[in-house]
């Protein structure tokens, strides 16, 4: 279990679960909690506050380690039925129990939700709100928006896609839709986040002045061996995901659900600027959209057959990749 919780990023959200970004309980001598590894209390502030927060709930009953495992395990699952709810309320695919079992099992987010990591809460906060949004519960769509938005940053691109699906609808009525004026809640949750740094770090922007903010370049920025955030040349794999995101963005494009495809394109043209090694885990918020844009091919029993031949693969990878993927903490009493 020490792999499983010693992941990257996993054990760092416990500092702020604890301290709450509080400077004088975060690494000062006598008072704070000092963290054997090379990174400034400001750092922290790169690990947004919703998940510590569930990590702090939990974490009276089980230890923070475990909470970190078990927070995202729960959000696991309420996004994998809510995925199977969305699917079938939309009538989205014939097969919903079996895509929802191929969304669980793509490699990287096989191991992405067995850790300590806020991916799943991330991807659960963006779908309810869509689904909210659709069916034209404004109010409860930037609700969960901005809790969205309080997990990890890009969570504010469900803003800008609401804003251009009624500008979309706009142009064709020519007619202002008031009642989603609850949206503005969406960056009113990134605000909110912000105003936390400030009153902790006395710094409203904190979150960029981490020294940990993924450069965001140009397109393609991530085929760069030398970037900080890369270092390496084996990056073939990556051109799989731009290809399967970027045909979910095309299969989607004639959708009715006009707030699922402007997601899928803007988090997409997003996605191609990042510069970082781990696009795999960047572009996990696309992978539910690609499920559905390729719903008839995953649930084919031609691809069953092939991932359940493929499946002990996957395993070792996940495997391999917690033995690998440690952070180099020498001194775990902080993170207790």
């Amino acid at each position: 279990m020490r792999y499983v919780y010693g992941q990257f990023d996993g054990p760092l959200y416990i500092i702020p679960a604890k301290t709450f970004y509080e400077l004088t309980k975060i690494d000062v001598p006598g008072k704070g909690l000092i963290v054997s590894l090379p990174i400034r209390p400001q750092y922290f502030a790169a690990h947004l506050p919703l998940y510590p927060v569930f990590i702090n709930l939990f974490a009276q009953l089980t230890g923070f380690l475990q909470s970190t495992v078990i927070v995202n395990i729960l959000f696991t699952v309420l996004l994998a039925c809510f995925f199977y709810y969305l699917i079938k309320s939309f009538k989205l695919s014939e097969n919903p129990l079996l895509l929802t079992a191929v969304f669980l099992f793509l490699p990287r987010f096989l191991v992405i939700r067995s850790v300590g990591a806020p991916e799943s809460m991330f991807i659960f906060f963006i779908l309810l709100s869509l689904f909210f949004f659709e069916k034209k519960r404004y109010l409860l769509a930037g609700i969960a928006g901005g809790l969205a938005t309080m997990v990890k940053i890009p969570g504010i691109l469900l803003f800008i896609a609401y804003f251009v699906v009624l500008a979309e609808q706009y142009i064709r009525l020519k007619k202002i839709n008031w009642r989603a004026w609850g949206i503005v809640f969406i960056p009113v949750g990134l605000l909110t986040v912000f105003t936390i740094y400030l009153i902790q770090y006395r710094d409203f922007f904190a979150f960029f002045h981490t020294g940990g903010v993924v450069p965001m370049l140009f397109p393609f920025s991530v085929f760069n061996f030398q970037a900080k955030w890369v270092g390496t040349a084996w990056l073939e794999e990556i051109i799989f995901y731009f290809v399967m995101y970027l045909l979910a963005v095309f299969y989607l494009k004639d959708t009715k659900y006009r707030s699922f495809f402007y997601f899928i394109l803007i988090f997409f043209i997003a996605t191609v600027f990042v510069q970082h090694r781990d696009i795999s885990r960047y572009s996990l918020p696309l992978w539910p959209f690609a499920a559905i844009a390729f719903e008839k091919f995953f649930t084919n029993k031609k691809f069953v057959l092939a991932c359940l031949i493929i499946l002990p693969a996957i395993f070792f990878y996940g495997w391999n990749f917690l033995v690998y993927n440690i952070m180099p903490i020498s001194d775990w009493s902080p993170f207790l």
